[in-house]
């Protein structure tokens, strides 16, 4: 099944960039994602900025699932791809969303280096997790600006609490489940979507929708973010994750690095998801002009 997930995610780099000099001149790397734009997009600056520094770089960008693509890094078939310290903690390490430790990286990262030899690199400082949003001529009509007003809400009104949301979302416990049991409601239908039709679907479909904190089509679709006021979502801050064994290989990946995902700011992520969402602009492309553009590259 892994195999076949992995297969059309992509071949080469897009261009023959990379094995050149540079610090990891000689080196030969396969850089996965996960399906959904910022991941991808996370992927193709990871791999322009490592062809920079010399590496022969193959894109598996676009894997469906992160229990898929977790699978892949573990068995070898990438070298590394992003992840987010929530689905570390929750999804990977097996934790609940429950008694959360305040410094979460140090915590994950520890915690799979021990487990399974994987790597978290230092993060950037975005966090992308998730929310439910509405239309915003919805939400102000209904006096909905939070998770606990949507709650009582649902529970008063069950003929108008349909959810939007993608599958992934909708079977893990730091999502879906868990989210209605925190806050002791149910929604009633839940309208399963590819994740990228949510965000166009709230307010025909569904009045409620998954939607990822970063994503620029929060805005142009208007739609309201509703606040998780009594923080049940873990906290999903983006951080570069490999074998202990590939950074052993290549420890300059790590420097690399460094500065790339500390340019990475909330502000920075969302503008460039836009780029590719709402502009058309292939991942890719993005990656370069961005990493050029701040001197991240040559």
């Amino acid at each position: 099944m892994l195999a076949l997930a992995l297969t059309g995610c992509g071949g080469g780099s897009g261009d023959d960039g990379g094995g050149g000099e540079g610090e990891l001149a000689g080196a030969s790397l396969a850089v996965g994602s996960k399906e959904f734009t910022e991941s991808i997009l996370l992927g193709h600056i990871t791999a322009v900025a490592l062809e920079d520094a010399g590496a022969e770089v193959e894109d598996r960008t676009g894997i469906s699932g992160s229990a898929t693509v977790r699978e892949a890094l573990e068995a070898g078939e990438i070298d590394m791809y992003w992840d987010y310290t929530g689905t570390g903690w929750v999804n990977i390490l097996g934790n609940t969303t429950e008694d959360v430790p305040d410094d979460l990286y140090t915590a994950v990262k520890e915690a799979d280096a021990e487990q399974n030899n994987i790597v978290w690199l230092e993060p950037a400082p975005f966090e992308n997790t998730y929310r439910i949003a509405v239309p915003q001529a919805f939400g102000e009509e209904n006096g909905l600006t939070n998770m606990t007003e949507a709650a009582a809400y649902i529970n008063e009104n069950p003929d108008q609490g349909a959810v939007c949301a993608a599958s992934e979302f909708i079977n893990r416990d730091d999502g879906l489940p868990g989210l209605e049991e925190f806050y002791g409601f149910e929604f009633s239908e839940v309208v399963e979507l590819d994740l990228n039709l949510i965000y166009t679907q709230v307010g025909e479909e569904c009045n409620f929708g998954e939607v990822f904190s970063t994503d620029a089509r929060i805005v142009s679709n208007e739609l309201t973010v509703l606040e998780d006021d009594k923080g049940f979502f873990v906290e999903y801050q983006g951080a570069l994750t490999l074998r202990q064994e590939t950074l052993d290989e290549n420890p300059a990946i790590a420097d690399i690095m460094a500065p790339i995902s500390a340019a990475l700011t909330d502000e920075v992520i969302t503008e460039l998801n836009g780029k590719v969402d709402l502009e058309g602009q292939q991942p890719r492309d993005v990656a370069e002009e961005w990493l050029t553009s701040e001197g991240l590259i040559e």
